[in-house]
């Protein structure tokens, strides 16, 4: 007997949401083999480095590399873990941040909690009030660490082969969302004595999104955007 549209909807929902659910435990089962590496590679590293830290836009960042082409002598790490949340971030607060005990830390967490799947209209004050407690136990904890406090980078919401995870995923990542927030993080580092930096000047169109030649899937970004971001660094990091 044929299956009536309804039940066909049906399955196709149970079918995603069982998709999403492996998705999802394959991320954290990866997270938790970065975060056990991480912890190892932490008690080996001379303290008093260069450390960049955050989610998937951080983890991609070809910083090291970077440094060591651009001659910076200290010892930077890069401790980014994709899918992380400023809720993972505060529970790996130690491994990703404070084990290190850096000269100089750049934060850049907080895309992944731009969503109303997961904390609902209440999503930019959830973010905020984790960051500014990320804050809190960074400085007491590294009270001579200098803290900068990365700006968000532009999203594309308008690339032609986008699918529907990643419209879903750019959902929230609108650019006034993004202002917003960077206006947020702004008053944290000055609430906290830290330093905001807009790293993101080279990587907008005329539209003032992220370039499409720069674009993987309107969030994350080539190698040729985080040479741009570098760039933009390059007179914090000396």
């Amino acid at each position: 007997m044929a299956i009536t549209a309804a039940e066909r909807e049906a399955l196709r929902r149970e079918a995603e949401a069982e998709f999403s659910a492996r998705m999802m435990a394959r991320m954290r089962a990866d997270q938790a083999m970065k975060v056990r590496n991480y912890r190892t590679l932490n008690a080996m590293a001379p303290k008093g480095g260069i450390l960049f830290t955050g989610s998937s836009l951080m983890e991609m960042f070809p910083v090291c590399e970077m440094a060591r082409s651009a001659g910076i002598t200290l010892p930077v790490y890069n401790r980014g873990i994709g899918g992380t949340t400023t809720d993972d971030f505060l529970r790996e607060i130690d491994t990703v941040l404070l084990d290190l005990a850096p000269s100089k830390v750049f934060i850049n967490i907080g895309t992944n909690d731009m969503t109303d799947r997961v904390y609902g209209s209440a999503w930019m004050d959830h973010l905020t009030d984790n960051y500014r407690e990320i804050l809190r136990i960074a400085r007491e904890r590294l009270p001579q660490t200098q803290i900068f406090c990365m700006a968000y980078y532009p999203t594309n919401r308008h690339l032609p082969d986008q699918d529907e995870g990643q419209r879903a995923m750019l959902k929230e990542r609108t650019r006034e969302n993004i202002a917003a927030c960077n206006r947020r993080v702004e008053a944290l580092a000055a609430e906290f004595g830290c330093r905001y930096i807009d790293c993101n000047e080279g990587l907008t169109d005329e539209n003032g999104e992220q370039k499409a030649v720069f674009a993987i899937d309107g969030v994350h970004m080539y190698a040729e955007a985080y040479a741009i971001v570098f760039r933009n660094l390059l007179p914090y990091l000396t």
